[in-house]
C-alpha cells in the first residue's frame, strides 16, 4: 500500500490556508491520502534565520497582493487579518489532541479554524478562542480546554513541531511524498504529476 502524503502548515500561513481549502481535491485526483502535519514556523526560522514575509522590505508588499491573487485563483475566499502573524500553538495542541479521536474531526477543526482567522478575521491565539471554534464542530470544549494544559499534548506537539523540522520542513505549506518535497501551494500541480508519473 502506498504511504500517504505527508502535508505541514502552519495556522499562521496564508497558503497553508489555501492549501487546506484545496488539498482534498488534489487527494481524490492523486489516490493517494494525505496526513494533516500542522507546525509552528517560529521555531523554523530560528534556525533557518528567516522572518516572515510581511516583515521583509519590497517582498512583504509583494506578498500580501499575492495571498488574495492566489485565494482569487483558487476560488478562496481570504481576508487579509488586521494582526498577522499570530501564535498559533495552542491551534496545534488542539488539532492533534482532536485528531487522536477523530482525524475527520481534526481537519475541519482545521478548516474551522484558519477560516475564523483569515475569512472572519478573528485572533486564533488564545485558548479560548480554538476552543469556541473546536465547540462548533461538534468537540467536546470542557475537555479540549483541560487537554490544551495537560503537559502530555504539550509534548506531543513539541514532537511535532520536531519531526517536521528534522523532515526539512521550512514552510508553510509543505509536502512531501514517497521522500520528494514540494514547497507552495503553487507547487500542488507539480506533486500531482510527480505522483502520476512516479517522479522524473
Amino acid at each position: 500500500m502506498e504511504k500517504p502524503v505527508d502535508f505541514y502548515f502552519e495556522f499562521s500561513s496564508p497558503y497553508g490556508y489555501i492549501a487546506t481549502e484545496i488539498a482534498e481535491a488534489a487527494e481524490q485526483r492523486i489516490g493517494r491520502p494525505m496526513t494533516w502535519r500542522p507546525m509552528l514556523l517560529g521555531p523554523v526560522f530560528k534556525i533557518t534565520g528567516q522572518q516572515p514575509l510581511v516583515s521583509v522590505p519590497m517582498k512583504g508588499e509583494y506578498s500580501k497582493h499575492d495571498f488574495e491573487r492566489t485565494a482569487r485563483l483558487h476560488e478562496v475566499t481570504f481576508r487579509y487579518p488586521e494582526k498577522f502573524p499570530i501564535n498559533t500553538v495552542a491551534a496545534v495542541r488542539a488539532f492533534y489532541w482532536v485528531q487522536d479521536q477523530d482525524p475527520a474531526k481534526a481537519r475541519a477543526l482545521a478548516k474551522g479554524l484558519y477560516r475564523t482567522y483569515f475569512v472572519e478575521g478573528q485572533d486564533i491565539t488564545s485558548a479560548d478562542k480554538v476552543v469556541e471554534v473546536a465547540r462548533a464542530i461538534g468537540v467536546d470544549g470542557e475537555a479540549l480546554a483541560k487537554a490544551l494544559e495537560d503537559p502530555v499534548v504539550k509534548e506531543r506537539t513539541k514532537r511535532e513541531v520536531e519531526g517536521a523540522i528534522a523532515a526539512g520542513v521550512f514552510g508553510s505549506p509543505y509536502f512531501i511524498v514517497d521522500g520528494e518535497p514540494f514547497w507552495g501551494v503553487d507547487r500542488l500541480p507539480m506533486l500531482e504529476d510527480w505522483v502520476k508519473r512516479g517522479g522524473w
